[in-house]
């Protein structure tokens, strides 16, 4: 049987200078976010649509080679806001009251999802496991799948909330538990990673103090790095910046954060996160309202471009081989994530509203994922082949599952807990200045008056 392939399209040559491509990026992707809005989607689906469509494993408009390195600065930029975004909604003041809830929560689903997960391909990968791989292959895989499932999709989730407006008690420990849980999963995988060294025959000195000091010290270094950025810009704003100028002082500040980070081989995420968090609660009220007026005005346009280039990463034809497997890893991640928010907020007391929708808006999974799943695949690829590019193949198609369901999942749970708005309360139509029933008494007084009767059938 032949492998499936789309049929041979006209390219863009590359030599089209790159702002060609930006263009057709943000127009594109704004024309899909408002289609997306007119069937009564999210507008992150139709983002995602119009990547997937776009990219190289369909019609190819936006080549690999610009997906994967030209266009990279925009997602760099993107995720930098983003993590701002969810920085500013952490106020200590919501935090305080929902603290037990947050970290109980934060936990539970972690654990639960990269507990469930393994169960399950520890059960399933030996009826996939191709010729030739190495004692505890399967063992080794299931340990780093079920690290990845921790980890969440901060980006869709704050696209989705800042969609509808999203407020109250479901979104501020939403947003908390999204802040951290990618911390735990890289430290999940780190601990994974090392065993899965240890149970292939490495030979590499692996120590609980090694395994935990590494990414332990990144996100220390990426948390103060953000943190010095925020008391810095904190003064700025207080005595010299005026509102016409906050908008380039705080998407400076965003990217000197991120590029620093990046630099050091730190978390940007963080970093950009924990200043965030430093603006919103220790800069002058009236002033931080102003910092995050002024990125909320440029945000959208720049998360459609990102979410169009996360769609273009993805190849269809990678996760349709993985088939079957990468829907048992999403089924048995959201077994981990409903089971494990459902419980911690049971366990801290929180709202009914928590209890029940919390787990539906932890669903989404991407960035993080995909960046270890990559890492994972180079650090093995020698040690068992077939299974390195069985797990990126897996995991890529999980990632397509998850992009184009999670964003209603999401919707869903705000709206039900009442903390969404409508686009009709987003945008209510303009009155009219007459209604129906005057313009028809009108009309009959005219009448009348011309000398003409107004007859009821």
């Amino acid at each position: 049987m032949g492998s499936w392939r789309t049929p041979d399209l006209p390219q863009v040559p590359l030599d089209v200078h790159v702002l060609v491509f930006a263009g057709l990026l943000l127009v594109l992707s704004q024309a899909g976010g408002r289609m997306a809005n007119f069937l009564g989607a999210p507008r992150l689906t139709g983002y995602l649509i119009v990547g997937v469509l776009c990219g190289p494993s369909l019609l190819n408009l936006f080549p690999a080679a610009l997906v994967h390195d030209r266009l990279g600065v925009i997602t760099e930029i993107a995720l930098g806001m983003i993590a701002f975004s969810i920085g500013g909604s952490l106020e200590i003041t919501k935090l305080k009251k929902l603290k037990k809830a947050i970290l109980w929560v934060t936990f539970l689903e972690a654990g639960a999802a990269a507990l469930i997960v393994f169960l399950v391909m520890r059960v399933v990968l030996p009826f996939v496991e191709p010729a030739g791989e190495p004692p505890h292959a399967t063992l080794a895989m299931a340990l780093l799948l079920g690290a990845m499932s921790a980890a969440t999709a901060p980006a869709a989730i704050m696209s989705i909330v800042r969609e509808y407006r999203s407020s109250g008690e479901l979104t501020t420990v939403l947003l908390g538990v999204v802040a951290i849980d990618d911390s735990i999963a890289l430290l999940l995988y780190a601990f994974a990673a090392a065993a899965a060294s240890l149970l292939l025959g490495g030979g590499e000195a692996v120590t609980f103090t090694s395994v935990l000091a590494g990414p332990g010290a990144h996100i220390l270094l990426a948390l103060a790095m953000g943190l010095g950025a925020g008391l810095l810009i904190r003064e700025v704003i207080s005595y010299f910046a005026p509102r016409d100028v906050m908008l380039g002082l705080i998407l400076g500040a965003i990217l000197l954060t991120a590029g620093v980070a990046m630099s050091w081989g730190v978390s940007p995420l963080l970093a950009t996160m924990m200043l965030g968090f430093v603006v919103v609660n220790f800069v002058e009220h009236e002033r931080a309202v102003e910092a995050f007026e002024v990125v909320d005005a440029v945000e959208e346009p720049i998360l459609g471009a990102f979410f169009a280039i996360a769609g273009a990463h993805l190849d269809v034809r990678t996760a349709l081989i993985s088939g079957g497997l990468a829907l048992i890893l999403t089924l048995a991640r959201f077994g981990g994530k409903l089971l494990g928010a459902r419980t911690g907020a049971r366990i801290a007391g929180a709202h009914e509203n928590v209890r029940r929708y919390l787990g539906l808006a932890l669903l989404p999974a991407a960035g993080v994922s995909i960046g270890l799943v990559l890492e994972a695949g180079e650090r093995f690829g020698e040690k068992m082949p077939g299974m390195a590019s069985l797990l990126v193949s897996t995991v890529v198609g999980a990632t397509l599952i998850n992009e184009l369901i999670t964003p209603f999942a999401v919707r869903h749970a705000l709206f039900r807990a009442g903390e969404a708005k409508s686009q009709h309360e987003l945008f209510p139509a303009p009155a009219r200045p007459h209604s129906h029933r005057h313009h028809k008494k009108r009309h009959a007084r005219r009448r009348a008056a011309s000398g003409h009767t107004f007859r009821k059938d």
